[in-house]
């Protein structure tokens, strides 16, 4: 069972349906008990930073998705999910997230451009459970925020909107997509499919 992390915000019925339509069952949960025997766990996310780990910290569902985490469990972030998977986030202030993965989150850099970036984009991959290296799948992102470091080892894709960032990240049993892969037609499909049948790694 694949375990959609529910803390008030997020694109959660749009997962839910995009593994539904896949053959996997995928329930919606504010429960710590239920995250912890899911098989799979995904944190998703739309709106701001500090409003999220707010709600999440306030439930305690950070420490269940920690916890599952630590576990080995294979763990997916969405879009802000991505975002609240690593120390700091500088939207609207300066906060702590959850840790994850190393690195602070700062806005799009300004290069004519409009902000967010919203739409479809091409990624350059590397090797990642969700696709092979080489990979240049097309798929849609809505976000004013990013990972600008794209050196780490754990950066899985990239992707350029003026600059280039990091749009997939991948340690151990946790990754994360700056994109959204239910709204990014079949290839976003074939990644989530990829992400039900995948039995995880070392912990990160």
């Amino acid at each position: 069972m694949i375990a959609i992390i529910d803390y008030g915000m997020g694109n959660l019925r749009s997962v839910q349906k995009a593994f539904e339509f896949l053959g996997y069952e995928a329930v919606i949960t504010d429960s710590a008990a239920e995250i912890a025997s899911a098989s799979h766990v995904i944190l998703p996310g739309v709106g701001a930073f500090e409003d999220a780990m707010n709600r999440v910290r306030e439930t305690r569902l950070d420490q269940a998705l920690l916890q599952a985490a630590a576990e080995g469990k294979p763990v997916l972030g969405i879009c802000l999910g991505m975002q609240m998977m690593f120390e700091h986030s500088n939207e609207n202030g300066h906060f702590d997230g959850l840790g994850l993965f190393p690195g602070t989150i700062t806005r799009l850099e300004d290069h004519g451009l409009k902000i967010p970036h919203m739409g479809w984009n091409t990624l350059q991959t590397r090797d990642c459970p969700l696709f092979d290296a080489g990979d240049n799948p097309c798929v849609y992102f809505v976000h004013s925020y990013c990972m600008a470091d794209v050196s780490d080892e754990w950066t899985a894709a990239t992707c350029t909107y003026g600059q280039t960032f990091t749009a997939a990240i991948c340690r151990g049993n946790v990754m994360a997509t700056q994109f959204h892969p239910e709204k990014s037609g079949e290839a976003g499909l074939n990644m989530l499919r990829r992400f039900a049948e995948w039995k995880g790694a070392s912990a990160c």
